[in-house]
């Protein structure tokens, strides 16, 4: 079986993102939900909507989006609109908040190794393909973010993102097993890739590289502790997370080793394991750099 290619180019440019779409030579059938982090009010490194716009015009898309677990911006509905508006989503862009409005869509994973099923907004129901558009970066809980964390976290309901980080116990938020929690987000993960089944494509920017995520807000964001890389694409999200890290990995740059401990204080890569091993995609690739 032929590894998943992962296109990757050092340019940064909004027109480079629609580029290494396009090297995908695929086009996303109808209604096209493009996924992306919104950003936590006073974070200073999420992706704005000015190096994104060519991208989502290109695919015609609808910026989706659901509600956090937590205090801050985008808690709960009428907030998270307030935060669309002020970071310039919602002025560019049509914008769907999936779960804006209850009740969610319960997602079966019968595969899944820590939990069963998945919450996520129900208005998911109204597109027939997804583009993930992550910003790569560390995490302070998860290790890293990437496809994968867009894919489970980032479509995940308010109240599924709780039953993910209680791995299926929505009292346990922060105290549930750390590794079955990473591994609840490839199961959570599992069960979007089956409902777009062949119609998500997946570009990665690895710039502004904080060791934290775009959901640190109010000034709690540490700094980008390495020099921005480039944009990845694939239409594999095992495989493109993997490069990133291996990209990361690889890296000359002093602020290296800050990020990789990071990764690996959390444990992260177990979220790319665990989806490999539910057979969503493939850590075994083929680097294009074009």
């Amino acid at each position: 079986m032929a590894k998943p290619i992962v296109y990757f180019t050092k340019e940064l440019t909004p027109e480079a993102v629609v580029r290494m779409y396009d090297k995908l030579g695929v086009t996303l059938p109808g209604k096209v939900a493009v996924k992306l982090h919104s950003g936590e009010v006073g974070n200073q490194n999420f992706l704005r909507p000015d190096f994104l716009a060519p991208m989502i015009k290109r695919v015609n898309g609808t910026v989706v989006e659901c509600n956090t677990a937590y205090d801050g911006g985008r808690n709960t509905t009428e907030a998270h609109w307030k935060t669309m508006e002020l970071h310039g989503w919602s002025r560019y862009f049509t914008v769907d908040l999936l779960d804006g409005e209850g009740p969610d869509l319960e997602l079966a994973i019968p595969d899944g190794k820590k939990i069963k099923k998945n919450f996520v907004g129900k208005n998911i129901q109204n597109y027939d393909s997804m583009l993930v558009l992550s910003h790569f970066k560390g995490h302070p809980m998860g290790g890293f973010g990437g496809a994968l964390k867009q894919l489970s976290i980032g479509v995940a309901s308010s109240y599924g993102k709780t039953y993910i980080h209680g791995v299926g116990d929505v009292n346990n938020f922060w105290h549930s097993d750390h590794d079955s929690f990473l591994m609840s987000m490839a199961d959570a993960a599992s069960s979007v890739v089956k409902l777009f089944p062949g119609k998500i494509a997946y570009v990665s920017v690895m710039k502004n590289l904080s060791v934290d995520c775009d959901c640190c807000g109010g000034g709690t964001a540490e700094d980008p502790c390495m020099a921005d890389i480039g944009i990845l694409s694939s239409l594999d999200p095992v495989a493109i997370d993997q490069a990133c890290l291996d990209i990361v990995y690889a890296s000359k740059d002093p602020g290296r080793d800050h990020m990789i401990e990071r990764i690996e204080s959390r444990n992260g890569r177990l979220t790319v394991d665990a989806a490999a091993a539910l057979g969503i995609g493939s850590k075994e690739y083929e680097l294009i750099e074009v």
